[in-house]
C-alpha cells in the first residue's frame, strides 16, 4: 500500500494579496502525476482543504477537478475538515462521494469508523473544536488533548482488527515547529496535543503546521504545498511517500515563483551583484537606512517588480518594542497589543481571560457555520 501524506491546501487563499491559484493549480498537476508515476494507492489529506469557511467559486472548481483527477490517475482520496474549513460544507455528500473512492471524514462521530481500503484502515479524525465535543463525549476537560486522546482511544480498540492503519488528524502537535501563516488554535493558551496520543497506529498523518517535519518515523507533518508567509522561505514544499511498512520518501512539489527576505540598505539593494537573482522572487524587504528613503517602495520595485512586504529597521535606531506585524498572529495577541496601544497600559488579568473567551466563542460558532 502507497500513500500520499498531504495536507493544507488552503485552496484559494493569496498572499499579501497576490493571487495563488495559478500555483494550486499547478500543485494539483504534480500530485496527478505522481500517483500515476509512483502508483500511489491513496492520497490522504489532513485537513484546510480551503482556506475559509465560505471559499470563492474558482476554488470550489480546483477542488472538485482535483478530486476527479486524482480518482481518475488510479488513486482513492481519503480526506479530512481542518479549523479553516466548514465541516458540514466540505461533508456534503461524503456517502455518495465514497462510492466513487473520495472519502470525506468532517463529522467527529466518525473518527473510530475506518476506511478500509485493501488490507488498511484509514481513521480521519477531523479539527475537533473542544467545546463543540465535550458534551457528546463527555471529556473531563475542554482541551485539544482531551478531544484527541478520546477519539484515538476508540481508534485503537478498532486498529487492533486490521493490518496496517492510518490516521490523519488536524492538530498542533508537541514538537512541531509552528509559522506565521497558521492560525492560532489555543484553547485557554494551551494549543498542543503530546505525541504520545498518537501511539499504536501504523502511520499519523498530521496537518495544521505549513513546514514538514517528522515528529517520530510514524508521525509527520507534509505541510503546506506552498509557501503562505515569509517565514516559510527555507522551507522545502511537498508530500510523503509512504509505503507501509517500507520506507518513507519526500517528493518535493513545484514552485511557481519562489519568495526571499532580503534585508539591507536601499542603496545596496539596488546596485549589488549579490542580490541579481532575486528579481522574479515575491520579496518581503527589510530596510536598515538610518532615516527611511523617498519612494522606497517604487524604487524597489524598479528592480524587484515583485516586492510585496517593505518596513523599515533603521541601523543606530534607539532601542524600544517595536510593534509586530499583524499578519499571522494569534488574535488575542493583537487585541491585547490594541489595548495596550489606546490605553497605555496593558490589560488586567480578567481583561485578557474575556477578549480570549470571546475569539474562542467567535471560533466555535465559524467551526459550527
Amino acid at each position: 500500500m502507497r500513500v500520499l501524506h498531504t495536507s493544507d491546501w488552503h485552496l484559494g487563499r493569496s498572499f499579501h494579496r497576490e493571487s495563488l491559484l495559478e500555483g494550486q493549480a499547478a500543485y494539483v498537476d504534480h500530485l496527478v502525476e505522481t500517483v500515476r508515476s509512483e502508483r500511489v494507492d491513496v492520497v490522504v489529506v489532513s485537513g484546510d482543504v480551503y482556506d475559509r469557511a465560505l471559499p470563492p467559486v474558482d476554488a470550489v472548481a480546483l477542488f472538485d477537478s482535483a478530486l476527479r483527477r486524482i480518482v481518475g490517475a488510479g488513486a482513492q482520496v481519503v480526506m479530512i475538515s481542518g479549523n479553516h474549513d466548514s465541516a458540514r460544507r466540505l461533508g456534503v455528500g461524503a456517502s455518495l462521494l465514497g462510492r466513487a473512492g473520495v472519502h470525506l471524514r468532517t463529522d467527529p462521530a466518525l473518527s473510530w469508523e475506518p476506511v478500509v481500503i485493501e488490507d488498511t484502515a484509514f481513521y480521519g479524525i477531523p479539527y475537533l473544536e473542544p467545546e463543540f465535543v465535550r458534551g457528546p463525549w463527555e471529556l473531563a476537560e475542554r482541551s485539544h488533548t482531551a478531544a484527541l486522546s478520546h477519539a484515538m482511544e476508540r481508534v485503537r480498540a478498532s486498529a487492533v482488527r486490521h493490518s496496517h492503519s492510518v490516521v490523519l488528524a488536524h492538530a498542533f502537535v508537541s514538537g512541531g515547529q509552528g509559522s506565521d501563516s497558521e492560525r492560532d488554535i489555543s484553547v485557554g493558551g494551551v494549543a498542543h496535543v503530546p505525541l504520545s496520543a498518537f501511539d499504536g497506529v501504523s502511520y499519523v498523518a498530521l496537518g495544521h503546521l505549513h513546514g514538514r517535519q517528522q515528529l517520530s518515523p510514524s508521525v509527520r507533518y507534509s505541510g503546506s504545498p506552498l509557501a503562505y508567509s515569509f517565514s516559510e522561505v527555507n522551507q522545502v514544499k511537498g508530500s510523503w511517500l509512504v509505503t507501509l511498512g517500507g520506507d518513507v520518501d519526500f517528493v518535493p512539489a513545484p514552485v511557481p515563483r519562489p519568495i526571499g527576505v532580503l534585508r539591507g540598505t536601499l542603496d545596496e539593494l539596488l546596485t549589488s551583484v549579490l542580490y541579481d537573482d532575486f528579481s522574479g522572487h515575491w520579496l518581503q524587504v527589510i530596510l536598515t537606512d538610518p532615516v527611511r528613503p523617498k519612494a522606497a517602495m517604487d524604487r524597489l520595485r524598479a528592480r524587484f517588480p515583485h516586492t510585496l512586504a517593505l518596513s523599515f529597521e533603521p541601523s543606530g535606531a534607539p532601542a524600544g518594542a517595536p510593534i509586530a506585524p499583524l499578519a499571522g498572529r494569534p488574535e488575542a495577541e493583537v487585541a491585547l497589543d490594541f489595548v495596550r496601544e489606546v490605553r497605555g497600559e496593558a490589560a488586567s488579568c480578567d481583561e485578557e481571560e474575556l477578549l480570549r473567551r470571546a475569539i474562542e466563542a467567535s471560533r466555535l460558532k465559524e467551526a459550527l457555520a
